[in-house]
């Protein structure tokens, strides 16, 4: 009887020591690290199997594909459900966490920087050869989309802010341009409530043009509220804008680089030294910082400013004095 109890019992302690020595060899084979030492970019189809990703990172030499991760699978069925995308493979990072990320549909984010005081079709141009992208547009598909959505002044310009938006791989180009579209909508509406008192917009698209101008005219960025109130006194006084780059998006792709005096004197719906008050639509994408300016001026009695050559403006409040600074810092005549 004796013996048949320890014969039972050396049984169960072998079972029980072969239970844990595959758990353990099991677990091991989670744990493994990659043999990357930099990281590696998986882009996994849609249907792809568990056991076929094992088998891709073995081929690649990141991971061992060895038989202890079919029984893994078997013990945690959960782990097999991968979602399709494109992941980063950090170094060093353990087959369980890959696991982890896979699961959950992390997918690795790239980021889409649309650079402010660019145009529509500058910024078109550059989302439709970004290579992680999808899906480019055409110029019908952009015209098709901001009719379907009704936008002010029968254009996209102006009304995609300019920032760094995070994506995934094959993101179709429209929904950055959405995105982008909802972020300038949400900024807007928020500064036309909190606006400074007694602007001379009627409206916040008005606000956005003048944002725009706002944003080509800045060469340094503590500029930009200066700028805006020169253009508001301007505008209050009822007198002509008067600025550069409103002449230069009027005569578009036409333009040369070499601004004339013949140009200043063309009449285009956008030329501020011929049309009195704000151009028809915003003359290029505008930053948040461009906005804010345009809705908080600077309180001054400027109604000029002059490139003084360094990306800074030398601001006046008599056409005297303008008249002095443009001999001095664009003729090069001091007095």
């Amino acid at each position: 009887m004796k013996k048949a109890v320890f014969i039972t019992l050396l049984a169960f302690v072998i079972v029980s020591l072969s239970f844990f020595s595959v758990a353990h060899k099991v677990s091991l084979s989670l744990t493994q690290t990659g043999q990357n030492d930099q990281t590696e970019i998986l882009k996994l189809e849609s249907g792809t199997a568990v056991y076929s990703l094992f088998q891709q990172l073995e081929n690649r030499g990141i991971y061992n594909n060895s038989l202890w991760l079919k029984m893994a699978i078997r013990l945690k069925p959960e782990l097999s459900n991968i979602k399709a995308g494109t992941y980063e493979i950090l170094p060093q990072m353990s087959l369980s966490a890959l696991l982890d990320k896979l699961n959950k549909a992390d997918e690795k984010q790239f980021l889409v920087t649309l650079v402010e005081g660019l145009t529509l079709a500058q910024w078109i141009a550059q989302l439709n050869r970004t290579p992680f992208l999808s899906s480019p547009l055409s110029d019908n598909d952009l015209t098709t989309w901001t009719k379907d959505n009704q936008i002010q002044g029968e254009t996209l310009e102006g009304w995609l802010l300019a920032d760094s938006y995070a994506v995934t791989y094959g993101t179709p180009v429209i929904d950055v341009i959405e995105r982008a579209h909802v972020s300038m909508h949400k900024v807007l509406s928020e500064l036309w409530l909190n606006r400074y008192p007694n602007l001379p917009y009627k409206s916040e698209y008005e606000a956005l043009i003048m944002a725009s101008i706002i944003e080509k005219e800045t060469g340094v960025p503590k500029e930009r509220e200066h700028i805006a109130g020169v253009f508001v006194n301007r505008l209050n006084a009822n007198m002509r804008l008067q600025t550069d780059p409103t002449v230069i998006y009027g005569i578009g792709d036409a333009f040369d680089g070499n601004l004339t005096r013949k140009h200043l004197r063309t009449p285009t719906d956008y030329n501020t030294y011929v049309i009195k008050g704000l151009p028809p639509t915003p003359i290029a994408m505008t930053s948040q910082a461009s906005l804010i300016a345009a809705f908080n001026p600077m309180i001054t009695e400027d109604f000029y400013f002059v490139a003084k050559g360094d990306g800074t403006h030398y601001f006046s409040s008599t056409l005297e004095q303008h008249n002095r600074a443009v001999r001095e810092y664009q003729l090069g005549i001091k007095e």
